[in-house]
């Protein structure tokens, strides 16, 4: 026979059996001092302490682990970038006599790290926790450590002190002691010497220069976007063709505004020999320093990384994405092999502000939309003000069916940055090309292009087989590129003379 419970019985009937059991004893009831202390405790289960299970630890030298983990989940990094090779968060651990902890990693990995951070230390006690850099992704897991380590000192300059109990409940004075630029910890064999790095790219910032092994702990610098696929060095992967535009993706948004001051760090660092970079994102540098350094240079000078153009457009119906299109058509035509077209409403932001600070001239073509600029553009062109882009070569397209004004607003913009030079003037299209607009582009097409060749067709094509040779300096990998080498040439990363050069057939 059936039996059927009404919602409220149902309620009723549990809620007397849970009394009853408290009444007993055996649920939420009160228990004796003696049953307390006679009663064994719930059993510790055995195998791994977290769900994450294995610890991920690699070697970087004999006593220098790497703690890093790569996230694959996360679809945008401080919700605006896209990471769709995902990102690495890096933490390093010193096993000298005294063990360093150098930052720690996004709370949403937290858990594998402090796995890979109590595997690597082995029973052994955390002395020290350095803290580089306070963006919560990579110091998130200082409270876990403290918890775990209550010995451990904190070291960080005084403005990371500060951010301590701004992001946490506790006072981080307690804890550890304020580092100024040039101070030094001796851990044993290791002397690792602190150099202040404000605004690279907070005001906090502090790197790390390991003396013993010459090894710079970077915090932001020299990061990238990308997970680490098992390959933990930049020469374990084809970084110029695989990393390249995520490396320079991340440093022109994230750093890209702090040209000055990352030229101030590129200039103490110059002082240093340097063997090893470990940023707090991406892949750690063992080789090519120079390489690597030589593009931060220009991208912190607002140097352009190569001779190209990119043409952005914004466009509704297709008129003026059909002009951006004529006009990359004209430069193919002029012998300009390096030229690339973007839909600024389809392109990422973050894309278009790399490749503004890749290519050395830059053509903005915008509809006029209620009576400004295509938004898409106004949004983008505000954005390379705002990382304060220069000394680059623009020319601008503008398009309007009964009021053209998107050029002269896109002009304004741009010319308050600093070293912008226009070429040709602002070409008018009215809703869509025809013979006379198309005229005025192949004009402008000509004029980027001679000032991209700066010759005859016979005289750049002779530049061109001259700077294909190459030469590498034999000490840090920076490249020269032309033929012949001077006699009197000094690296400028490391200052030996041609005679450290080798042809790179």
């Amino acid at each position: 026979m059936g039996i059927e419970l009404s919602r409220r019985d149902f309620l009723r009937t549990t809620a007397a059996g849970a009394a009853g059991l408290a009444m007993s004893g055996v649920l939420g009831g009160a228990v004796s001092a003696e049953e307390t202390e006679t009663t064994p405790l719930a059993p510790s289960f055995p195998g791994r302490a977290r769900f994450t299970g294995v610890p991920a630890v690699r070697s970087i030298k004999e006593d220098l682990v790497y703690l890093g983990v790569s996230d694959q989940r996360t679809a945008l990094f401080e919700n605006v970038y896209p990471i769709p090779r995902g990102v690495t968060y890096n933490s390093y651990l010193l096993l000298d006599e005294k063990t360093v902890l150098f930052d720690t990693v996004d709370r949403s990995v937290t858990g594998q790290f402090i796995e890979n951070l109590v595997a690597a230390l082995d029973g052994r006690d955390l002395d020290y926790l350095l803290v580089q850099h306070m963006e919560p992704d990579h110091c998130a897991g200082i409270p876990e450590v403290l918890s775990r380590y209550p010995n451990a000192k904190v070291l960080c300059s005084h403005l990371a002190m500060a951010m301590i109990q701004q992001f946490f409940d506790f006072d981080a004075s307690k804890y550890g002691e304020i580092i100024e630029n040039g101070d030094s910890l001796e851990t044993g064999k290791h002397v690792l010497n602190f150099v202040a790095a404000p605004m690279v790219h907070w005001p906090e910032v502090m790197m790390t220069y390991d003396s013993t092994d010459k090894t710079l702990f970077s915090a932001d610098a020299f990061g990238s976007f990308g997970a680490l696929d098992g390959n933990l060095f930049a020469d374990e992967v084809n970084f110029e063709t695989d990393w390249l535009p995520d490396a320079r993706r991340y440093y022109c948004n994230i750093v890209g505004k702090y040209g000055p001051q990352v030229q101030s760090v590129l200039g103490a660092a110059g002082g240093l020999e340097i063997e090893t970079i470990c940023p707090l994102h991406g892949p750690i540098w063992r080789e090519n320093l120079g390489w690597l350094i030589d593009k931060y240079d220009k991208w912190s000078s607002y140097t352009p990384e190569e001779d190209a153009v990119a043409v952005f457009y914004g466009s509704i119906y297709g008129g003026t994405e059909n002009a951006a299109g004529v006009l990359a058509s004209r430069l193919s035509q002029d012998g300009i092999r390096n030229v690339q077209v973007y839909d600024v409403s389809r392109t990422h932001v973050s894309e278009l502000i790399a490749e503004s600070f890749r290519c050395s001239h830059l053509v903005f073509c915008s509809i006029t939309y209620n009576m400004g600029i295509f938004t898409p553009m106004k949004n983008f062109l505000n954005d390379l003000a705002a990382h304060n882009l220069q000394k680059r070569k623009v020319s601008y397209v503008e398009n309007g069916t009964w009021s053209p004004a998107s050029g002269k607003l896109m002009q304004e913009i741009v010319e308050s940055l600093p070293g912008m030079t226009e070429i040709g003037r602002i070409i008018t299209l009215r809703s869509t090309t025809n013979t006379e607009s198309i005229e005025k582009l192949f004009a402008l097409a000509d004029e980027i292009a001679a000032d991209l060749t700066g010759g005859t067709a016979e005289e750049t094509e002779a530049e061109d087989t001259a700077s294909a040779v190459t030469w590498r300096c034999t000490v840090c990998g920076f490249i020269y590129e032309g033929d012949p080498l001077p006699d009197d040439y000094k690296c400028p990363i490391c200052g030996v003379g041609p005679d450290k050069f080798e042809k790179v057939e």
